[in-house]
Order: C-alpha cells, then structure tokens, then sequence
C-alpha cells in the first residue's frame, strides 16, 4: 500500500515548516496538536512527526508528541523523527506510543547501533536518507556526513527494512521532487522508499506513484499552503493502486 504520511515538524511545541532545514527560514502554524487533529480529521492515515528541538539539540517535545499518538488512536498510525540516537532516546520515541521511529544521524553515524536497533525491533526501525548530491546531511542537517550510496550498502547489509530519502535542498520549496535522485536510490536497494522534499502538486503524487520502489511520500509545505487537500492527495494515489495492496501502478 502506498504511505500518505502529513508532516508535522515541532519547534517549542508548535507545528513548523522550514526551508532547506534552516531554522531562520521558518513558518509557524500553531500548535502541533490541532495540526494534527486537523490531518487526522481529513482522513489522514500516517502521521510523519519530526522534533526539531531534539534533531538540533535545543530540547524535546516528547509531551506534545505523545499527545499527538494518542490522539491519533484507531485512526492514524505515526512515525516518529528528530534526535533519535541511542537506545535510551530510542525507548523514549516508543513510549510516546507511536508505531515506527525514524533513524538518522545516530544510525548514520553508529551502524553497529543501527543493526541492534533493527535487529530488535524490525520493521518498526526506518533510516532517514537526507540527501545533499552524493552527501548525507546530519545533525538536524547542519554537518555533511559520510557518501550516500557507500552508507546505504552497508544499511541494506544490516537488513534496514524501508528508508526515507529528502534532497535537502528540495525541502520546503514546493520545486517538485528530485525524481532522479529517487530513481538513483531505488536502482542501489530493493527497499521501499517514502519520498521527502518538494512536492507541490497532485501530479507530483502521479510521478511518485509511478516509481517502482517509492511506496510512500511525505507532505509537507503543500498542504499547509492548501495546495491541495489531504482526501485530493488520496484519490490521485488510489487512482494509480490498488488502495490495499502495495503493487505496480494499474495499466
């Protein structure tokens, strides 16, 4: 099945979008939590929840995250990011009650962590691909990390289940995503990928529903600029699969 998952990015408790991950190039929504009410009342049915504060250091929203799980209940399924880098922050991403967290500098920078935390908890773990050409881009995208594709042999090695890949400099933009960049990563693993960064349009959607490892697509910007709506997003992907079975588009 293909993932629609609405971003909620959280500074100070509050749902933010930046550009490029710049944290002096930020849009304040309000606060997280009637954010996510309101994706979870159009019928979202993944919530992609980043804290900022802990990616970068600054602090933790793991209250309003928790708040967020809960309410989301029997109606949405969450995903977890930001900070996440030793068991205990692992533990604690859990506690929130969310269904999958989401790995990236501390797997990035720790692959022997990484294989214990996949080892232990499976499909539940994903790996954060945040891309700047062949780059990774770590600590809350303010330090260049190791090659890309050397990092991801060695992810897929470690039996990563499903990966999130963002061309930073395509985040917040509403450019179109780097499709090529898409296609360069699903041709160097088999495993699903959720695109990340730039998506503007319903055809948008169409392009990334067409791309054969893509299972997922994160939206951000463009929805909280009403480019489109949530139920209209939906549709453009049910119109290309089946809704209940991840697959190849219908002919």
């Amino acid at each position: 099945m293909f993932e629609l998952l609405a971003a909620i990015d959280i500074m100070d408790g509050q749902a933010v979008r930046l550009r490029r991950g710049e944290a002096d190039h930020r849009t304040d929504y309000g606060a997280a939590l009637p954010v996510a009410h309101r994706w979870i009342n159009q019928g979202v049915r993944w919530l992609h929840v980043v804290d900022l504060d802990a990616a970068l250091g600054l602090g933790s929203n793991e209250s309003v995250i928790a708040e967020i799980a809960h309410a989301a209940r029997g109606k949405a399924q969450v995903q977890v990011a930001g900070g996440i880098r030793d068991d205990e922050a692992l533990k604690r991403a859990f506690a929130t009650g969310c269904d999958r967290a989401v790995l990236g500098t501390g797997a990035i920078t720790n692959l022997d962590w990484a294989a214990s935390a996949i080892k232990t908890h499976g499909d539940r773990i994903v790996v954060s691909l945040d891309l700047r050409g062949s780059t990774l881009a770590i600590d809350g995208w303010t330090v260049d990390g190791p090659n890309a594709w050397d990092t991801l042999g060695q992810l897929d090695v470690l039996g990563c289940h499903r990966y999130v890949v963002t061309d930073v400099h395509k985040d917040g933009m509403l450019h179109g995503p780097n499709i090529h960049l898409l296609e360069e990563v699903g041709r160097a693993t088999s495993r699903p990928l959720i695109a990340s960064g730039g998506i503007a349009s319903l055809e948008d959607l169409h392009r990334l529903a067409d791309l054969p490892h893509v299972s997922g697509a994160i939206l951000g910007k463009a929805i909280y600029e009403d480019r489109f709506s949530i139920a209209e997003a939906q549709a453009a992907i049910e119109a290309r699969y089946d809704p209940y079975e991840w697959g190849p588009p219908r002919p």
